[in-house]
């Protein structure tokens, strides 16, 4: 796709419509890849800004912050992880896309029609209506996925709490469109089925109308990211929910909404978030009899169990009370505040990796990628206030300072460059 120095980089206008699925046909179609805009990176500054306005509105209506730190820090964190290995390796979905359309291709609907745009549209919400189903279906898949569902809170930043994992399944949902929609109509619209996602995740707004038959709102999405019994694999539209209607997996808000995983992992560790159910298949793979056990151990679902359905039983689900208190830090605000600080510097250095990815070598993109993994987990010991916190706060320090001394890291704030040289050696 284009880079965002690209003359194809959005308007204003075009940002904020992107965010909503309210763009044009004429405005979003390209004959070739390379054209088409990185459309999520350059939405930053719109995820910004709804957050803000999210917390100010929490404020005014409800009269508290919407947002906690330890828990949007992690969330922010788990999107960071997912984004990572684009520094070394190609996007799996296009790459598996482009072959298939190169190779398998039936005929070639044409990239400037607006029949091709809305068929797209279409086509890519109905494959992820069928792989967000799977990802909670399937055990090794909802491994990658319980990633989204960890947070407890649900706000915007929860969009952000994205999985390392899950891009390695999602790809064959989207592969029978390759047989006729040209890759660059794929490649827009597996953009903007991703955007319209953020929005509906936020409790500010609460009922939308008409509208609630036809898209996915946050009402909808609300069920989805539930503990509730009857929130369990509810809604699993993207953009319309008409896909739930049809296929029986619809449900309404009705009681409180309790959030996050059934069996919660209460954890801020950025790893353990990603990665804690793989663990859990693993070792209940090996202790399980059977080999079409361990199959099922594998591919059933994830309350799946010897002798149960193929999804488990809902009345093992736990019920919830209303009482449930989400695992949250007790840490001082002086140290939340030296967390924040640390998380933004930390920013600046995974966006400046980025923008200068082609032109650094693979060994600085590895020690930058280590340097942001140690970072987020020193991040993570220290809102849980582990016992060797402290320890590892100081090796990323010392590892930072090395990492500059070396020419890997730059700071942030150009400004402490001067400062940075003054003391090294």
């Amino acid at each position: 796709m284009a880079t965002s120095e690209s003359p194809k980089d959005v308007s204003f206008s075009q940002g904020i419509r992107m965010m909503f699925y309210a763009m044009k046909p004429n405005e979003t179609s390209f004959p070739n890849l390379d054209e088409v805009p990185d459309y999520v990176k350059q939405a930053t500054p719109f995820f910004i800004s709804l957050m803000l306005l999210e917390l100010v509105l929490g404020w005014i209506l409800k009269g508290k912050l919407a947002v906690r730190v330890d828990d949007a820090l992690t969330s922010i964190s788990a999107g960071i992880l997912s984004r990572l290995p684009m520094l070394f390796f190609r996007s799996i979905e296009f790459s598996t896309y482009i072959y298939v359309w190169e190779k398998y291709r039936l005929f070639n609907l044409p990239w400037d029609s607006p029949w091709t745009w809305h068929l797209t549209f279409l086509g890519v919400d109905l494959g992820y209506y069928w792989f967000h189903r799977m990802a909670h279906e399937v055990n090794i898949m909802w491994a990658a996925h319980q990633t989204h569902h960890s947070s407890e809170a649900y706000n915007l930043s929860t969009a952000l709490r994205q999985s390392a994992l899950q891009v390695y399944t999602s790809w064959i949902f989207y592969c029978p469109l390759a047989l006729i929609i040209p890759p660059p109509v794929y490649a827009v619209h597996l953009q903007f089925n991703l955007l319209y996602q953020f929005w509906i995740h936020t409790e500010v707004i609460e009922n939308l109308g008409p509208l609630e038959l036809i898209l996915n709102t946050p009402s909808h999405h609300r069920v989805h990211h539930g503990r509730n019994r009857y929130c369990i694999d509810k809604n699993f539209a993207g953009t319309l929910i008409i896909w739930d209607r049809i296929f029986g997996t619809f449900e309404a808000e009705n009681e409180k909404v309790s959030y996050g995983l059934t069996h919660p992992i209460n954890t801020f560790e950025p790893l353990k978030v990603q990665f804690h159910h793989m663990h859990y298949i693993w070792t209940t793979f090996w202790i399980t009899p059977g080999l079409w056990n361990k199959l099922s151990v594998i591919f059933k679902g994830p309350g799946w169990s010897p002798g149960k359905p193929r999804l488990g039983l809902l009345e093992e689900i736990p019920e919830v009370t209303g009482k449930e208190v989400p695992y949250a830090t007790h840490v001082s605000g002086s140290l939340q505040l030296y967390a924040l600080v640390q998380f933004a510097l930390m920013l600046g250095f995974y966006e400046d990796t980025f923008a200068d990815k082609d032109a650094l070598s693979q060994a600085t993109l590895l020690l930058r990628s280590g340097y942001i993994i140690l970072t987020l987990t020193s991040i993570g010991f220290l809102m849980e206030q582990r016992p060797q916190a402290a320890i590892l706060e100081t090796f990323r320090c010392s590892v930072f300072l090395m990492l500059y001394w070396l020419n890997y890291l730059k700071p942030f704030i150009p400004s402490w460059t001067h400062t940075f040289e003054g003391h090294m050696p």
